[in-house]
């Protein structure tokens, strides 16, 4: 990598699910469209057209609210392999332009370019190709951002909605970031928001100006890293390959289950899944854990190492439901149910009887 300032677009496709649900059926088109779980068995939105988000539905809200503000909107099941089939075509473009590719969910990627171009204007020239590429050749609408680092090109990305092109040059990072609430940066969720709120800070200028004593005593060691990212600051690299960390299967129920029996088969039905997805990747977890909602919407997670990891359903039930009875609070209605393996790695294989007999 040379010195000159690095190229990185962020493309980010709009309302996906629902642009894919239109271009399939284009009588949906302008019409406000949920895409998610049927209402009576609390179903969530995952994907609100822009014209359902006129009327103030959003993404992970329950389908059921959604539905109170927009009695009108379609609602339609969610169709992961069909949107599948869209993505590759959008990220077989995006791999045609440059190997640095970074996918980080079904509809958005990060491309670095700084190797590809002579100026960096040139980075801004091939977004709009790309943008303008993916609109005619494939029907949907993207969202691009073009900065000096991941950071600034994903919050340009979101900046103008839908298909719009923000583009930060090197040097104006912290003047585009400053007067943005500070939750647009990575790492400012909820919890962060309110304490920086309880310190006055409520744009990611005011967050750049803290001094780095103030943030470390504040955040710990996340703190400086913190005001280096409000300024503009992100060296993180393209990660070409992401490799999974966890596997997991969770359950939000029709109605509560207040108690244990039933909570138990679901319990094993998904320890069953997630061993199969283990097996077919041929990887072993070496943690269990479990997630529990309750009725109230509280939610709480435990976790157990395993002796030796495994990819064997009854492993994984064992220690899940060790887990269970530790920290179920018996009668309380639980409305969701996971279990998923972490800190994947290649199983351990133990010899069996016949292997030993083979060997003799």
């Amino acid at each position: 990598m040379n010195d000159r300032p690095r190229a990185v677009l962020h493309l980010d496709l709009d309302a996906f699910f629902a642009a894919v649900e239109i271009l399939e059926n284009p009588a949906l088109a302008g019409k406000p469209v949920l895409i998610g779980g049927r209402p009576q068995q609390r179903g969530v939105v995952a994907t609100a057209s822009y014209a359902a988000r006129a009327f103030g539905c959003r993404s992970a809200m329950p389908m059921a609210q959604a539905l109170k503000l927009c009695p009108e909107a379609i609602v339609l099941p969610v169709r992961h392999a069909l949107y599948r089939q869209y993505s590759r075509r959008v990220m077989a473009l995006l791999h045609a332009l440059t190997h640095l590719v970074e996918q980080v969910s079904i509809d958005e990627a990060f491309l670095e370019l700084t190797e590809q171009i002579a100026a960096w204007q040139e980075a801004v020239e091939i977004a709009r190709r790309l943008q303008q590429q993916v609109q005619e050749e494939i029907g949907l609408s993207a969202s691009l951002g073009v900065a000096s680092n991941k950071q600034v090109a994903k919050v340009a990305s979101d900046f103008d909605k839908p298909g719009g092109l923000t583009v930060v040059r090197p040097g104006e990072e912290a003047i585009f970031l400053a007067e943005l609430p500070a939750r647009a940066l990575w790492g400012v969720g909820p919890v962060t928001a309110q304490r920086l709120a309880g310190m006055g800070v409520h744009t990611v200028g005011e967050l750049a100006n803290l001094p780095e004593a103030t943030l470390r005593a504040a955040f710990g060691r996340h703190g400086p890293d913190l005001g280096r990212r409000a300024r503009g600051i992100d060296e993180s690299p393209i990660v070409v390959e992401h490799q999974r960390k966890s596997i997991s299967q969770e359950r939000t129920f029709d109605r509560d289950i207040a108690e244990l029996r039933p909570l138990k088969q679901q319990l094993w039905r998904m320890s069953q899944a997630v061993a199969g997805d283990l097996q077919r990747r041929q990887v072993a977890g070496g943690v269990v854990a479990i997630k529990l909602r309750y009725s109230d919407f509280t939610t709480l997670t435990r976790q157990m190492t395993l002796p030796v990891p495994s990819d064997d359903a009854i492993e994984i039930y064992r220690a899940g439901l060790t887990l269970l009875e530790r920290a179920w609070e018996t009668g309380r209605p639980v409305r969701l149910l996971g279990v998923g393996a972490h800190q994947l790695m290649e199983p351990t294989r133990q010899l069996s009887l016949f292997d030993h007999a083979a060997g003799d």
